[in-house]
């Protein structure tokens, strides 16, 4: 029997771009949300901290989410420069993405703090977008699936459901290069995950989005939309544009 798959998400990370004067990609965005230019799909936009709060207000009453790009695992304390996650969810959102490569990579972000940072999450009554995906040195080892499972295993709550845990499968060395990995890799990854994610969780495996993140535009999103087990879209770079990040969405119409 086939499992009916979960509402698509398309996710945007602005990473660390936009600043108050420059918030009309995000107006754009809301419009074309509001207009149903993306079909069926839920729709995340997930700013810098600065501007939470302001695209959380505009979203307010809209059919578009507004999520932070990382969170402390701790409610609060003296951690100069964090944020825990029930500051995000107190400035307007409703999501949160935890363990991104660049937060791996540049801060020497381990598995287990990946775990508890989207424990934080549910903490705090945010979704949890875990990422975890494989470097190009792995992947011509040949070890992306071990690194992939390795990473689901480590960072992966127990209890995790549909509905506080999205997973996002980014190759690391396809996120902002223009390469992306033939729709049959993507399948194969997705569809591992989607096992191990079963074997864990059970019922409740089929549930979890997972989404593909690295150089997705609107003339690949079509392809990579429509393979099993890919339930939406993680998006760098492509958001901060409004035109291509509703190109991209619009793959579930």
């Amino acid at each position: 029997m086939t499992a009916i798959r979960p509402r698509p998400l398309v996710a945007g990370n602005w990473k660390m771009n936009g600043l108050v004067l420059g918030v009309n990609e995000f107006d754009a965005i809301a419009t074309g949300v509001a207009a149903r230019e993306v079909g069926r799909a839920e729709v995340l936009i997930c700013p810098p901290f600065t501007l939470i709060s302001r695209f959380a207000a505009a979203a307010a009453g809209q059919h578009i989410k507004i999520g932070a790009q990382d969170c402390h695992p701790k409610s609060s304390g003296a951690h100069t420069g964090d944020v825990s996650a029930e500051m995000v969810k107190d400035a307007g959102a409703s999501y949160v993405i935890v363990g991104h490569s660049e937060r791996r990579v540049c801060y020497g972000e381990s598995d287990a703090l990946v775990r508890s940072k989207a424990e934080a999450a549910r903490r705090a009554g945010l979704v949890a977008i875990i990422c975890i995906g494989e470097t190009q040195a792995e992947r011509e080892a040949g070890r992306t699936i071990d690194v992939v499972g390795t990473q689901l295993a480590g960072s992966l709550p127990a209890g995790a459901t549909g509905a506080n845990t999205v997973i996002a499968y980014e190759p690391v060395w396809a996120i902002g290069t223009g390469l992306t990995p033939t729709v049959d890799d993507v399948k194969v990854v997705h569809d591992f995950i989607r096992s191990r994610l079963v074997e864990a969780l059970e019922g409740e495996g089929h549930e979890l989005r997972i989404l593909y993140g690295g150089s997705v535009k609107p003339s690949n999103a079509a392809e990579l939309m429509a393979v099993d087990n890919v339930d939406g879209a993680l998006v760098g770079g492509a958001s901060l544009k409004a035109t291509d990040f509703l190109g991209i969405a619009a793959a579930y119409r």
